[in-house]
Protein backbone atom coordinates (compact mmCIF):
# COMPACT_ATOMS: atom_id res chain seq x y z
CA UNK A 1 0.00 0.00 0.00
CA UNK A 2 1.21 3.43 -0.71
CA UNK A 3 0.97 5.73 1.81
CA UNK A 4 1.44 10.05 1.10
CA UNK A 5 0.09 13.49 1.69
CA UNK A 6 -1.77 14.63 -0.90
CA UNK A 7 -1.85 18.86 0.41
CA UNK A 8 -3.67 18.21 3.76
CA UNK A 9 -4.72 14.75 3.36
CA UNK A 10 -3.42 11.56 3.94
CA UNK A 11 -3.70 9.36 1.55
CA UNK A 12 -3.64 5.44 1.32
CA UNK A 13 -4.77 3.77 -1.35
CA UNK A 14 -3.74 0.40 -3.57
CA UNK A 15 -3.10 1.54 -7.16
CA UNK A 16 -0.32 0.62 -9.30
CA UNK A 17 2.72 2.23 -8.02
CA UNK A 18 3.71 2.38 -11.64
CA UNK A 19 0.68 4.60 -12.64
CA UNK A 20 0.94 8.34 -12.93
CA UNK A 21 0.65 10.69 -9.91
CA UNK A 22 -1.44 12.64 -12.37
CA UNK A 23 -4.13 10.58 -13.39
CA UNK A 24 -4.26 9.61 -9.27
CA UNK A 25 -4.46 13.31 -8.70
CA UNK A 26 -7.34 13.88 -11.35
CA UNK A 27 -9.41 10.62 -11.61
CA UNK A 28 -8.61 9.09 -8.15
CA UNK A 29 -8.98 12.47 -6.23
CA UNK A 30 -10.56 14.26 -8.42
CA UNK A 31 -8.26 17.68 -7.79
CA UNK A 32 -8.68 19.31 -11.41
CA UNK A 33 -6.50 22.10 -11.28
CA UNK A 34 -3.47 19.70 -12.48
CA UNK A 35 -3.61 19.71 -15.86
CA UNK A 36 -3.04 16.93 -18.89
CA UNK A 37 -1.00 18.74 -21.40
CA UNK A 38 1.61 16.96 -23.67
CA UNK A 39 1.77 13.94 -21.32
CA UNK A 40 6.11 13.98 -22.17
CA UNK A 41 7.67 16.61 -19.25
CA UNK A 42 7.36 19.37 -22.24
CA UNK A 43 4.98 21.62 -21.65
CA UNK A 44 4.62 21.51 -17.50
CA UNK A 45 0.53 22.08 -17.25
CA UNK A 46 0.78 19.36 -14.78
CA UNK A 47 3.54 20.70 -12.58
CA UNK A 48 2.86 19.56 -9.28
CA UNK A 49 5.60 20.25 -5.86
CA UNK A 50 7.38 17.09 -4.33
CA UNK A 51 8.38 17.50 -0.28
CA UNK A 52 10.87 15.01 0.94
CA UNK A 53 11.71 14.84 4.58
CA UNK A 54 15.61 15.43 4.66
CA UNK A 55 17.56 12.71 6.59
CA UNK A 56 19.61 15.16 8.38
CA UNK A 57 17.00 16.82 10.16
CA UNK A 58 16.28 19.77 8.03
CA UNK A 59 12.79 19.96 7.39
CA UNK A 60 11.09 19.47 4.31
CA UNK A 61 12.11 19.93 0.79
CA UNK A 62 10.25 20.65 -2.25
CA UNK A 63 11.00 20.13 -5.95
CA UNK A 64 8.87 20.97 -8.77
CA UNK A 65 7.81 17.88 -10.99
CA UNK A 66 5.96 16.85 -13.54
CA UNK A 67 2.93 14.41 -12.55
CA UNK A 68 2.48 13.13 -15.74
CA UNK A 69 5.90 11.35 -15.17
CA UNK A 70 5.96 10.88 -11.70
CA UNK A 71 5.14 7.20 -11.01
CA UNK A 72 2.71 7.47 -8.01
CA UNK A 73 4.86 5.21 -6.10
CA UNK A 74 7.75 8.07 -5.71
CA UNK A 75 4.74 10.10 -3.74
CA UNK A 76 5.41 7.23 -1.19
CA UNK A 77 6.17 8.84 2.41
CA UNK A 78 6.03 12.24 0.59
CA UNK A 79 4.20 15.44 0.54
CA UNK A 80 2.44 16.14 -3.01
CA UNK A 81 1.19 19.11 -3.00
CA UNK A 82 -1.33 20.67 -5.84
CA UNK A 83 -2.45 24.00 -6.84
CA UNK A 84 -5.55 23.23 -4.56
CA UNK A 85 -2.93 23.28 -1.84
CA UNK A 86 -1.56 26.49 -1.66
CA UNK A 87 -4.15 29.09 -0.70
CA UNK A 88 -4.35 30.07 2.81
CA UNK A 89 -7.80 31.05 2.54
CA UNK A 90 -10.53 30.48 0.35
CA UNK A 91 -11.42 33.61 -2.18
CA UNK A 92 -7.53 34.85 -1.60
CA UNK A 93 -4.69 34.89 -4.01
CA UNK A 94 -0.85 34.17 -2.88
CA UNK A 95 1.84 36.20 -4.07
CA UNK A 96 2.53 33.79 -6.43
CA UNK A 97 -0.88 34.37 -7.92
CA UNK A 98 -0.88 37.91 -7.08
CA UNK A 99 1.98 38.58 -9.21
CA UNK A 100 0.55 36.63 -12.23
CA UNK A 101 -2.48 38.54 -11.92
CA UNK A 102 -0.91 42.07 -11.60
CA UNK A 103 1.66 41.14 -14.69
CA UNK A 104 -1.14 40.05 -16.97
CA UNK A 105 0.51 36.76 -17.15
CA UNK A 106 -2.06 34.55 -17.83
CA UNK A 107 -4.19 34.57 -21.14
CA UNK A 108 -6.25 31.24 -22.11
CA UNK A 109 -4.94 30.11 -18.35
CA UNK A 110 -4.31 26.54 -19.41
CA UNK A 111 -0.10 26.63 -18.64
CA UNK A 112 -1.17 29.19 -15.46
CA UNK A 113 -1.54 26.55 -12.96
CA UNK A 114 1.86 25.16 -14.00
CA UNK A 115 3.78 28.65 -13.87
CA UNK A 116 1.95 29.15 -10.32
CA UNK A 117 3.06 25.74 -8.86
CA UNK A 118 6.71 26.10 -10.39
CA UNK A 119 7.18 29.66 -8.71
CA UNK A 120 5.66 28.57 -5.42
CA UNK A 121 8.35 25.56 -5.62
CA UNK A 122 10.81 28.74 -5.67
CA UNK A 123 9.45 30.23 -3.24
CA UNK A 124 9.86 27.18 -1.39
CA UNK A 125 13.41 26.48 -2.57
CA UNK A 126 16.45 26.16 0.32
CA UNK A 127 18.46 28.26 -2.39
CA UNK A 128 18.71 31.82 -2.50
CA UNK A 129 16.05 34.14 -4.95
CA UNK A 130 17.82 35.65 -7.74
CA UNK A 131 17.16 36.66 -10.61
CA UNK A 132 18.48 33.76 -12.25
CA UNK A 133 17.14 31.08 -10.34
CA UNK A 134 13.77 32.56 -10.64
CA UNK A 135 13.68 32.14 -14.43
CA UNK A 136 15.39 28.37 -13.90
CA UNK A 137 12.19 27.66 -11.56
CA UNK A 138 10.23 27.82 -14.69
CA UNK A 139 12.36 26.89 -17.25
CA UNK A 140 9.44 23.38 -17.65
CA UNK A 141 6.90 25.32 -18.66
CA UNK A 142 5.62 26.60 -21.52
CA UNK A 143 2.97 29.39 -22.37
CA UNK A 144 1.40 29.89 -25.79
CA UNK A 145 -0.43 33.05 -25.26
CA UNK A 146 1.51 35.20 -23.14
CA UNK A 147 5.08 35.62 -25.10
CA UNK A 148 6.46 35.35 -21.54
CA UNK A 149 7.46 38.86 -20.31
CA UNK A 150 4.53 38.92 -18.46
CA UNK A 151 5.71 35.87 -16.90
CA UNK A 152 8.75 37.12 -16.54
CA UNK A 153 7.94 40.70 -15.19
CA UNK A 154 5.57 38.78 -12.23
CA UNK A 155 8.83 36.37 -11.93
CA UNK A 156 10.98 39.12 -11.09
CA UNK A 157 8.79 40.56 -8.89
CA UNK A 158 7.76 37.73 -6.88
CA UNK A 159 11.85 37.24 -6.60
CA UNK A 160 12.07 40.88 -5.03
CA UNK A 161 9.67 39.85 -2.29
CA UNK A 162 11.87 36.65 -1.54
CA UNK A 163 14.62 39.09 -0.50
CA UNK A 164 13.28 39.39 2.88
CA UNK A 165 13.00 35.76 2.81
CA UNK A 166 15.30 34.56 6.04
CA UNK A 167 17.47 31.69 5.75
CA UNK A 168 15.85 29.88 8.69
CA UNK A 169 12.33 29.16 9.55
CA UNK A 170 11.53 29.57 5.71
CA UNK A 171 8.11 27.64 6.42
CA UNK A 172 6.90 29.49 9.03
CA UNK A 173 7.92 33.29 6.87
CA UNK A 174 5.99 32.01 4.06
CA UNK A 175 3.40 31.12 5.75
CA UNK A 176 3.15 34.30 7.58
CA UNK A 177 3.78 36.36 4.11
CA UNK A 178 0.11 33.95 2.45
CA UNK A 179 2.87 32.21 -0.04
CA UNK A 180 1.44 28.61 1.48
CA UNK A 181 -0.62 27.62 4.39
CA UNK A 182 -0.19 27.17 7.51
CA UNK A 183 -0.45 22.83 7.30
CA UNK A 184 2.89 23.35 5.80
CA UNK A 185 4.38 23.98 9.50
CA UNK A 186 3.00 20.76 10.54
CA UNK A 187 4.13 18.81 7.54
CA UNK A 188 7.61 17.72 8.94
CA UNK A 189 6.37 16.23 11.93
CA UNK A 190 3.88 14.42 9.88
CA UNK A 191 6.29 13.03 7.47
CA UNK A 192 8.37 11.88 10.24
CA UNK A 193 5.22 10.30 11.91
CA UNK A 194 4.41 8.92 8.72
CA UNK A 195 8.53 7.34 8.11
CA UNK A 196 8.45 5.60 11.35
CA UNK A 197 4.99 3.96 10.61
CA UNK A 198 5.86 2.68 7.14
CA UNK A 199 9.71 1.84 8.49
CA UNK A 200 8.15 -0.62 11.22
CA UNK A 201 5.91 -1.77 8.71
CA UNK A 202 8.45 -2.71 6.05
CA UNK A 203 10.74 -4.55 8.73
CA UNK A 204 7.68 -6.89 9.26
CA UNK A 205 7.06 -7.46 5.96
CA UNK A 206 9.04 -10.63 4.05
CA UNK A 207 10.68 -9.74 1.03
CA UNK A 208 10.29 -10.85 -2.31
CA UNK A 209 12.46 -13.50 -3.74
CA UNK A 210 12.68 -12.36 -6.92
CA UNK A 211 13.09 -8.21 -8.05
CA UNK A 212 10.25 -6.28 -10.04
CA UNK A 213 10.86 -4.14 -13.09
CA UNK A 214 13.36 -1.25 -11.89
CA UNK A 215 11.73 2.21 -12.45
CA UNK A 216 13.62 5.26 -11.85
CA UNK A 217 12.22 8.82 -12.46
CA UNK A 218 10.14 7.89 -15.24
CA UNK A 219 11.19 10.38 -17.50
CA UNK A 220 11.32 8.06 -20.06
CA UNK A 221 9.59 4.39 -19.37
CA UNK A 222 5.87 6.69 -18.66
CA UNK A 223 6.75 8.17 -21.99
CA UNK A 224 7.41 5.19 -24.66
CA UNK A 225 5.35 2.87 -22.28
CA UNK A 226 2.60 3.97 -19.67
CA UNK A 227 0.14 1.31 -20.19
CA UNK A 228 3.20 -1.40 -19.44
CA UNK A 229 4.39 -0.03 -16.36
CA UNK A 230 1.59 0.36 -15.05
CA UNK A 231 0.45 -3.49 -15.47
CA UNK A 232 3.15 -4.70 -13.94
CA UNK A 233 4.87 -4.70 -10.14
CA UNK A 234 7.73 -1.80 -10.09
CA UNK A 235 10.48 -1.35 -7.73
CA UNK A 236 11.49 2.74 -7.59
CA UNK A 237 15.37 3.51 -7.56
CA UNK A 238 14.42 6.66 -6.34
CA UNK A 239 12.73 6.06 -3.40
CA UNK A 240 16.19 4.34 -2.37
CA UNK A 241 17.72 6.74 -0.35
CA UNK A 242 20.93 4.73 0.01
CA UNK A 243 21.68 4.79 -3.80
CA UNK A 244 21.21 8.65 -4.02
CA UNK A 245 24.47 9.88 -2.43
CA UNK A 246 27.62 11.56 -4.01
CA UNK A 247 31.30 11.39 -2.14
CA UNK A 248 35.10 10.81 -2.53
CA UNK A 249 36.64 7.47 -2.17
CA UNK A 250 40.19 7.96 -0.44
CA UNK A 251 41.41 6.85 -3.33
CA UNK A 252 40.60 9.70 -5.31
CA UNK A 253 37.35 8.11 -7.09
CA UNK A 254 34.06 9.96 -7.11
CA UNK A 255 31.02 7.34 -6.22
CA UNK A 256 27.70 8.15 -7.28
CA UNK A 257 24.73 6.48 -6.26
CA UNK A 258 22.26 4.75 -9.33
CA UNK A 259 19.19 7.28 -8.14
CA UNK A 260 21.00 10.27 -8.17
CA UNK A 261 19.60 12.97 -10.19
CA UNK A 262 20.80 15.42 -12.49
CA UNK A 263 20.11 18.25 -10.25
CA UNK A 264 21.64 16.15 -7.15
CA UNK A 265 25.01 16.46 -9.52
CA UNK A 266 24.12 20.13 -9.76
CA UNK A 267 23.54 20.87 -6.68
CA UNK A 268 26.93 18.90 -5.46
CA UNK A 269 29.67 20.68 -3.83
CA UNK A 270 31.95 18.50 -5.24
CA UNK A 271 30.47 17.62 -8.63
CA UNK A 272 30.77 21.90 -9.02
CA UNK A 273 34.46 22.11 -7.29
CA UNK A 274 35.95 19.12 -9.74
CA UNK A 275 33.89 20.37 -12.73
CA UNK A 276 33.51 24.63 -12.81
CA UNK A 277 31.27 24.62 -15.80
CA UNK A 278 28.60 22.14 -14.69
CA UNK A 279 25.99 24.25 -14.06
CA UNK A 280 26.33 25.56 -17.75
CA UNK A 281 26.51 21.57 -18.93
CA UNK A 282 23.76 20.23 -16.73
CA UNK A 283 21.12 22.88 -18.58
CA UNK A 284 21.32 21.54 -21.47
CA UNK A 285 20.30 18.20 -19.88
CA UNK A 286 16.31 19.24 -20.03
CA UNK A 287 14.22 20.95 -17.31
CA UNK A 288 14.49 21.76 -13.97
CA UNK A 289 11.30 19.51 -13.38
CA UNK A 290 13.20 16.62 -15.43
CA UNK A 291 16.34 17.29 -13.77
CA UNK A 292 14.68 17.09 -10.36
CA UNK A 293 13.44 13.30 -11.03
CA UNK A 294 15.83 11.41 -14.45
CA UNK A 295 18.19 9.50 -12.52
CA UNK A 296 21.63 8.76 -13.88
CA UNK A 297 21.29 4.92 -13.53
CA UNK A 298 18.11 5.55 -15.32
CA UNK A 299 19.90 7.62 -18.57
CA UNK A 300 22.47 4.68 -18.71
CA UNK A 301 20.27 2.02 -19.04
CA UNK A 302 17.44 3.42 -21.01
CA UNK A 303 20.59 3.07 -23.84
CA UNK A 304 19.69 5.87 -25.72
CA UNK A 305 22.22 6.87 -28.52
CA UNK A 306 21.75 10.43 -27.11
CA UNK A 307 21.62 10.03 -23.80
CA UNK A 308 23.27 13.47 -22.33
CA UNK A 309 24.43 11.83 -18.69
CA UNK A 310 25.72 8.69 -20.30
CA UNK A 311 28.28 10.96 -23.24
CA UNK A 312 29.39 12.91 -20.16
CA UNK A 313 30.47 9.38 -17.78
CA UNK A 314 31.67 7.97 -20.97
CA UNK A 315 34.04 11.15 -21.47
CA UNK A 316 35.19 9.94 -17.60
CA UNK A 317 35.63 6.63 -18.61
CA UNK A 318 32.93 5.56 -15.59
CA UNK A 319 33.13 2.28 -14.44
CA UNK A 320 29.46 0.97 -12.79
CA UNK A 321 28.59 -1.43 -10.56
CA UNK A 322 25.75 -3.72 -11.24
CA UNK A 323 24.18 -6.02 -8.51
CA UNK A 324 21.82 -9.26 -8.85
CA UNK A 325 18.88 -9.90 -6.61
CA UNK A 326 20.99 -12.19 -4.44
CA UNK A 327 23.53 -9.18 -3.89
CA UNK A 328 26.19 -10.33 -6.24
CA UNK A 329 27.95 -7.86 -7.42
CA UNK A 330 30.44 -7.09 -10.61
CA UNK A 331 32.15 -4.22 -12.05
CA UNK A 332 32.10 -3.18 -16.01
CA UNK A 333 33.47 0.12 -18.21
CA UNK A 334 30.19 1.88 -18.72
CA UNK A 335 31.62 1.66 -22.78
CA UNK A 336 30.94 -2.45 -22.30
CA UNK A 337 27.46 -1.85 -21.14
CA UNK A 338 26.20 -1.33 -24.64
CA UNK A 339 25.93 -4.54 -27.22
CA UNK A 340 23.74 -3.06 -29.79
CA UNK A 341 20.72 -0.49 -30.15
CA UNK A 342 18.83 -0.51 -26.94
CA UNK A 343 20.75 -3.66 -25.77
CA UNK A 344 23.05 -4.13 -22.67
CA UNK A 345 25.09 -6.96 -21.80
CA UNK A 346 23.35 -6.13 -17.97
CA UNK A 347 21.30 -9.11 -16.81
CA UNK A 348 17.47 -9.02 -16.66
CA UNK A 349 17.96 -9.44 -12.48
CA UNK A 350 20.97 -7.23 -12.32
CA UNK A 351 20.30 -3.59 -10.91
CA UNK A 352 22.84 -0.97 -11.38
CA UNK A 353 23.80 0.31 -7.93
CA UNK A 354 27.06 3.00 -8.32
CA UNK A 355 28.58 4.86 -11.24
CA UNK A 356 32.05 5.66 -10.14
CA UNK A 357 35.04 7.43 -12.23
CA UNK A 358 38.35 9.23 -11.46
CA UNK A 359 38.48 12.75 -10.23
CA UNK A 360 39.79 15.34 -12.74
CA UNK A 361 43.18 16.91 -11.65
CA UNK A 362 42.47 20.77 -11.39
CA UNK A 363 44.66 20.79 -14.70
CA UNK A 364 42.98 18.61 -16.95
CA UNK A 365 40.43 19.64 -19.21
CA UNK A 366 36.57 18.42 -19.55
CA UNK A 367 33.95 19.55 -21.61
CA UNK A 368 30.16 19.13 -22.75
CA UNK A 369 28.45 20.23 -25.44
CA UNK A 370 25.17 19.22 -27.44
CA UNK A 371 23.34 20.88 -30.30
CA UNK A 372 19.65 20.38 -30.67
CA UNK A 373 16.51 22.14 -32.39
CA UNK A 374 15.86 23.86 -29.34
CA UNK A 375 18.75 25.00 -26.91
CA UNK A 376 17.12 23.47 -23.78
CA UNK A 377 14.59 21.00 -22.83
CA UNK A 378 15.13 19.23 -26.37
CA UNK A 379 16.37 15.62 -27.46
CA UNK A 380 19.91 16.08 -28.66
CA UNK A 381 20.75 16.09 -32.46
CA UNK A 382 24.29 15.16 -31.82
CA UNK A 383 25.95 15.39 -28.56
CA UNK A 384 29.90 15.05 -27.18
CA UNK A 385 31.99 15.22 -24.37
CA UNK A 386 36.07 15.23 -24.11
CA UNK A 387 38.47 14.83 -21.46
CA UNK A 388 41.95 15.90 -22.20
CA UNK A 389 45.18 16.01 -20.18
CA UNK A 390 47.79 18.06 -21.77
CA UNK A 391 51.42 19.02 -20.76
CA UNK A 392 52.88 22.61 -23.04
CA UNK A 393 50.28 21.90 -25.51
CA UNK A 394 50.92 18.83 -26.25
CA UNK A 395 48.38 15.73 -25.51
CA UNK A 396 49.69 13.22 -22.62
CA UNK A 397 45.98 11.52 -22.35
CA UNK A 398 42.27 12.33 -23.79
CA UNK A 399 38.94 10.61 -23.97
CA UNK A 400 35.76 11.50 -26.32
CA UNK A 401 32.47 10.61 -26.34
CA UNK A 402 30.18 11.25 -28.87
CA UNK A 403 26.03 10.44 -28.78
CA UNK A 404 23.68 10.76 -32.25
CA UNK A 405 26.05 9.47 -34.53
CA UNK A 406 25.95 5.75 -34.05
CA UNK A 407 23.63 2.97 -33.13
CA UNK A 408 24.74 3.39 -29.10
CA UNK A 409 26.71 5.95 -26.87
CA UNK A 410 29.94 6.09 -28.58
CA UNK A 411 33.68 6.33 -26.65
CA UNK A 412 36.15 7.32 -29.43
CA UNK A 413 39.14 4.96 -28.74
CA UNK A 414 40.87 5.52 -32.09
CA UNK A 415 40.35 9.30 -32.40
CA UNK A 416 41.63 9.71 -28.41
CA UNK A 417 44.54 7.67 -29.36
CA UNK A 418 45.26 9.56 -32.32
CA UNK A 419 45.49 12.71 -30.29
CA UNK A 420 48.13 11.52 -27.68
CA UNK A 421 51.33 12.86 -28.32
CA UNK A 422 50.23 15.81 -30.80
CA UNK A 423 50.65 19.22 -30.36
CA UNK A 424 47.35 20.39 -30.18
CA UNK A 425 46.88 22.62 -33.46
CA UNK A 426 44.35 23.04 -35.86
CA UNK A 427 46.21 20.68 -38.30
CA UNK A 428 46.29 18.31 -35.53
CA UNK A 429 41.94 18.64 -35.30
CA UNK A 430 41.64 18.52 -38.70
CA UNK A 431 43.83 14.97 -39.26
CA UNK A 432 41.34 13.96 -35.32
CA UNK A 433 38.32 14.34 -37.37
CA UNK A 434 39.46 12.40 -39.90
CA UNK A 435 40.15 9.44 -37.64
CA UNK A 436 36.53 10.38 -35.84
CA UNK A 437 34.59 10.46 -39.34
CA UNK A 438 35.54 6.35 -39.09
CA UNK A 439 34.51 5.33 -36.03
CA UNK A 440 30.92 6.98 -36.51
CA UNK A 441 27.90 5.54 -38.22
CA UNK A 442 25.03 7.93 -38.14
CA UNK A 443 21.47 7.72 -39.73
CA UNK A 444 19.08 10.69 -41.69
CA UNK A 445 16.41 10.99 -39.08
CA UNK A 446 14.17 13.61 -37.65
CA UNK A 447 16.87 15.37 -36.16
CA UNK A 448 19.23 15.36 -39.05
CA UNK A 449 20.53 13.71 -42.14
CA UNK A 450 23.88 11.51 -41.80
CA UNK A 451 25.75 14.13 -43.44
CA UNK A 452 24.38 17.21 -41.39
CA UNK A 453 25.28 15.02 -38.01
CA UNK A 454 28.87 14.52 -38.98
CA UNK A 455 29.48 17.71 -39.44
CA UNK A 456 27.78 18.62 -36.26
CA UNK A 457 30.24 15.89 -34.11
CA UNK A 458 33.39 17.85 -35.95
CA UNK A 459 32.24 21.10 -35.00
CA UNK A 460 31.89 19.79 -31.37
CA UNK A 461 35.54 18.01 -31.54
CA UNK A 462 36.79 21.82 -32.60
CA UNK A 463 34.54 23.62 -29.59
CA UNK A 464 36.18 21.44 -27.09
CA UNK A 465 40.07 22.50 -28.34
CA UNK A 466 38.98 25.92 -28.39
CA UNK A 467 37.77 26.17 -25.46
CA UNK A 468 40.65 24.15 -23.76
CA UNK A 469 43.08 26.00 -25.98
CA UNK A 470 41.91 29.07 -27.22
CA UNK A 471 45.51 30.72 -27.56
CA UNK A 472 46.66 28.01 -29.84
CA UNK A 473 43.42 27.67 -31.91
CA UNK A 474 41.26 30.25 -33.83
CA UNK A 475 37.75 29.45 -35.24
CA UNK A 476 38.75 30.84 -38.10
CA UNK A 477 41.73 28.71 -38.99
CA UNK A 478 39.46 25.54 -37.90
CA UNK A 479 36.53 26.57 -40.12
Amino acid sequence: MLQFYLNNQRIRTEQPAGSTLLDFVRYNQHLTGTKIGCREGDCGACTVLVGELQPDGQGVRYQSMTSCLTPLGNAHGKHIVTVEGINAAAGTLTPVQQAIVEKGGSQCGFCTVGFVMSLTGHALSHKPATPASGLAAIDGNICRCTGYKSLERATAQLTAQLEARPAENVVDWLSDQQFVPTYFKDMPGKLQTLQAELQAAAATNQQPATRNQLLGGGTDLLVQRPEQVRAVPVELLYDQQHLRGIRQQADGRVVLGAAATAENLRDSALMNALFPRLYDHLKLVSSTPIRNMGTVAGNFVNASPIGDLTIFFLALDARITLETAARQRREIQLRDLYRGYKTLTKEADEQLVEISFEAPAPTDFFNFEKVSKRTHLDIASVNSAAWVRAENGVVQQARLSAGGVGPTPLFLTKTAEFLVGKAISADTLTAANEVMQTEISPIGDARGTAEYKRLLLRQLLFAHFLRFAPERLSLRELV
